[in-house]
Formats: C-alpha cells, sequence, structure tokens
C-alpha cells in the first residue's frame, strides 16, 4: 500500500514539473511578443524651423544617416537669430534610412501621452515654450513659439523623451524616460 501512494505522489510531482514548464514557456513567448510592439523607430534627422514675424527664417539641422555606432552626426544652422524678436518653431523628425522618408513627427504626435521634448538654451535670454499638448494636458513640444532677449553666443539643445513621467518641472533630468534622440546646436543672438 506504501508503495502505491508513494507511485501516485510521484507521478502526481511529475505532472505538475511538466505543467509548470509548459506555463512558463508560453509565458517568456507572451512577453517576447511584446517587447516587438514597442521598438524605437530610427530617428536619422531633426529639423527645427523658426520663423519671425516678418517671415524670417532659422533652421536648425541634424543629420546622422547611418545611426548611432557610425559615423558623428552632423549640425547646421541656416543662420542667426534677432536680439528681442518672437519665432514660431516646428521640429520634425526623420527616418531617412527608408524610401521615401519616414515622418517619426507623426508617430510622435500620435504617441503625445509618452513623448515630449524639451528645449534647453545657454543663452539665458532665449525663452522657448511648448505650445502643444497630449490628451491629458500635458506639453509635447513639437509646436513651440521661441523668444530671444540680447545678443550673445552659446547653444540650443534639443532632447526627445520617451515614456517621461508627466507633469514634470520642465527638464529632461526630471522627466526621466528614456532619450529618444539629444542634439546640440550651436547658435547666435544678434542684433540688426
Amino acid at each position: 500500500m506504501k508503495k502505491i501512494n508513494s507511485l501516485k505522489t510521484i507521478k502526481l510531482l511529475a505532472l505538475f514539473f511538466i505543467s509548470s514548464l509548459a506555463l512558463v514557456s508560453c509565458s517568456s513567448d507572451d512577453d517576447h511578443d511584446d517587447d516587438h510592439e514597442h521598438e524605437e523607430e530610427l530617428i536619422t534627422t531633426v529639423i527645427y524651423t523658426l520663423e519671425d514675424a516678418n517671415g524670417n527664417t532659422v533652421t536648425l539641422t541634424f543629420e546622422d544617416l547611418d545611426g548611432d555606432g557610425g559615423a558623428d552626426g552632423t549640425t547646421e544652422v541656416s543662420g542667426s537669430f534677432v536680439a528681442n524678436t518672437q519665432y514660431s518653431g516646428s521640429i520634425q523628425l526623420l527616418n531617412e534610412t527608408e524610401d521615401p522618408a519616414e515622418d517619426i513627427t507623426e508617430e510622435v504626435e500620435e504617441e503625445g501621452d509618452e513623448h515630449e521634448f524639451f528645449y534647453t538654451s545657454t543663452i539665458s535670454d532665449i525663452v522657448i515654450t511648448k505650445n502643444d499638448v497630449d490628451e491629458d494636458g500635458n506639453p509635447i513640444g513639437i509646436d513651440t513659439s521661441l523668444t530671444t532677449g540680447e545678443a550673445g553666443t552659446g547653444s540650443l539643445t534639443i532632447v526627445l523623451k520617451h515614456e517621461p513621467t508627466k507633469p514634470n518641472d520642465g527638464t529632461s533630468e526630471d522627466a526621466g524616460g528614456s532619450t529618444d534622440v539629444e542634439v546640440t546646436f550651436a547658435i547666435e543672438v544678434v542684433f540688426t
């Protein structure tokens, strides 16, 4: 009798062990599929276009056509900003490894609650305001206003965060999340 009970126990434990392995294997496959849904898009190009009330435009362009790990990207600024002037700004993100180029900006806008741009200048008189918001009323930063003060030289850094804390204190450090793109431009503000 003891032998039969022991045999039953061993069979039950073996069945339980095999069932556990099957459940763990299925669970791992499900987790793996979820990761593919959230793959980051390749951003090769950032174009930040700013226009004043007189139609004068300053365009800041970053290109890194081979992506991370290859050659360094390049930055270009089309001209100087005018002191004490307000500009309307719009940013565009592209993946130019695709033909035609894929506009990543559309995805960022659609998933506004999962993204936010941060703009920081070393020229203290520059103020950048984010004019667009996500479905919860938190800023995104695709559409902006940039106001200059006195003349000066410095830099403007643009950071796009994925899954930042919202609301935050307006800095990329406080927002957390992961960085989708970060680029710094040398800029100048001049009197005319």
